[in-house]
């Protein structure tokens, strides 16, 4: 009887401790490279399906090797090598908790002292995120994901607070922005500064605004107000999407394949070979007749960044 007692009680201290170990498992993670790159498999060889940048936690949903299959925060899934710091729940609960300050800076760097002469600890880009430590006159002090320390300038961050309560997200704002991106080279599932695909584009543009558009041009052309589909773009205002493919026939469903933004004056911006300015006017020298003629229809994002797929960035249930 009390070696039947002393099993039961030994199985029920193990189960206990195996739980507890569950519920600390890695299954979160921060990235702690200016950009990480996600691929469709896990080996470096394969095709780069989005891309995720510095302070964004992911969710962990498998390891192979030296790979991890990654969650981001608008849904997406890909492969990472490296990038990705690990963490339990209650890690990235108390990174989130977190006083932060944001790269708003198109390219800048840290540094390993408040210094712009000292050595640089990394390289950064726009919509980065640092944990902070504390700030001075000139710099602020942050923490990477991974534990290292470095300084940034002032004039190239600023706190996530303050940026939040600053930012506006209007037409005017979201042009502004987006022409800042003008001759960014195309890159096949790049979302950053250093390369960006159509839609990781309007993704990048609208994340420096707080608000966290979904991955892909298709799945962005699913939300937003509808504004014109027939091509006069009288509806259109600066900073609507604008959607490019083919329509949907008796045999086919609609296939959206591109997006741009609308600036006026029926020109749009778009990331194609770069990032560029293009026109409907055939009268206009930057008329793109290729673009004009699989235009699909211009959706409406601003006031409609609330709910599931588009939403506000601390509305993202990985950021609480």
């Amino acid at each position: 009887m009390k070696t039947t007692t002393f099993v039961l009680l030994l199985w029920v201290f193990s189960t206990i401790q195996i739980m507890g170990q569950e519920n600390e498992m890695e299954t979160w993670g921060v990235v702690y490279n200016s950009v990480g790159n996600l691929r469709a498999e896990p080996r470096h060889a394969a095709e780069m399906v989005t891309q995720v940048l510095l302070g964004m936690p992911v969710r962990i949903l498998e390891q192979k090797g030296g790979w991890r299959r990654v969650e981001t925060p608008e849904g997406y899934f890909g492969w990472i090598s490296g990038s990705v710091h690990p963490l339990a729940d209650a890690g990235r609960k108390h990174y989130l908790a977190g006083a932060k300050v944001i790269v708003t800076l198109l390219h800048t760097r840290s540094y390993a002292e408040a210094d712009e002469t000292a050595p640089p600890v990394t390289d950064l880009v726009a919509g980065n995120m640092l944990e902070l430590i504390s700030a001075d006159e000139g710099y602020y002090r942050v923490r990477y994901p991974d534990g290292r320390n470095a300084y940034v300038r002032k004039t190239d961050a600023e706190e996530v607070t303050d940026w939040l309560k600053g930012v506006k997200l209007t037409g005017e704002s979201i042009v502004q922005t987006a022409r800042q991106l003008l001759g960014i080279p195309y890159l096949w599932g790049g979302t950053s500064v250093k390369g960006m695909d159509c839609s990781g584009f309007t993704k990048q543009v609208y994340w420096m605004h707080g608000v966290i558009l979904p991955r892909d041009a298709s799945q962005q052309a699913c939300y937003g107000r509808l504004v014109d589909e027939g091509g006069e773009l009288s509806d259109a205002l600066p900073g609507d999407l604008l959607f490019f493919g083919s329509k949907a026939t008796e045999g086919e469903d609609e296939k959206v394949v591109h997006v741009g933004i609308y600036l006026g004056e029926r020109q749009f911006i778009h990331a194609s070979d770069y990032v560029r300015i293009n026109s409907f006017d055939p009268a206009d020298p930057l008329y793109d007749v290729f673009n004009t003629n699989r235009y699909l229809y211009t959706r409406r994002m601003i006031g409609e960044e609330q709910g599931e797929g588009m939403e506000e960035l601390l509305s993202n249930a990985f950021y609480h």
